[in-house]
């Protein structure tokens, strides 16, 4: 199974704007295995986090991405809770990942 796959089985279905961002975010990782899927979406959630604090002014235009942003570390959480023992680690991980964008 992959990324791809893994996403498609969620439910409820996100919306197809959001779903569409969500794929574009995660791009090529959408083909990692299904083991993947955590970094996947912290991986894309952090680089699209450093594009929209890179903008010059955000609006209401960034809407969509600050979901998608969201949507990616939620999709994270989900799967990372998949292996209870590695949960603490990841979490931490993620939030200092997610954290040194907003303050770099």
């Amino acid at each position: 199974m992959t990324v791809s796959a893994w996403l498609r089985e969620r439910t409820p279905a996100p919306p197809e704007r959001l779903s569409a961002s969500i794929e574009a975010a995660l791009g090529a990782r959408l083909s990692a295995p299904r083991a993947e899927v955590t970094d996947a979406c912290i991986d894309a959630a952090e680089a699209l986090l450093r594009d929209l604090l890179a903008r010059p002014s955000m609006g209401r235009d960034s809407a969509l991405d600050l979901l998608t942003v969201d949507a990616l570390v939620t999709y994270a959480f989900e799967a990372a809770a998949d292996d209870p023992a590695t949960l603490d680690a990841r979490a931490r991980d993620a939030a200092r990942r997610l954290a040194a964008v907003t303050n770099g």
